[in-house]
């Protein structure tokens, strides 16, 4: 007895991605060049938890950015501003830099 109902697809059909397979395009940055990335889709993530004390003065920061500089930014493109500063003053300055100092600090 054949049935006469249509083959339906399978799970790896059903699930597939997409897109293409190949690898994201690494950007070939150093850190020593490691401008900040502007009004992109980031695909990776982390999560970092901070104080609330530390909260207050990056809302602070965005907030005071918008009404003395006119720079509508969000908290994330802040972080990502000071990571780019922070590690290319790493890079740069090694031992010496700021990041080193304060993470030697008691």
């Amino acid at each position: 007895m054949t049935t006469r109902r249509a083959p339906l697809p399978g799970a790896a059909e059903l699930f597939r991605t997409t897109t293409p397979s190949s690898p994201p395009a690494h950007r070939g940055r150093t850190i020593g060049n490691a401008a900040p990335t502007r009004r992109e889709r980031h695909e990776e993530k982390i999560t970092v938890y901070c104080s609330r004390d530390e909260l207050h003065d990056l809302e602070t920061a965005r907030l005071a950015l918008r009404v003395a500089h006119g720079l509508a930014v969000d908290r994330g493109r802040i972080v990502r501003e000071a990571l780019a500063v922070v590690l290319a003053d790493l890079e740069s300055k090694g031992a010496d830099s700021i990041l080193v100092r304060r993470l030697r600090e008691p």
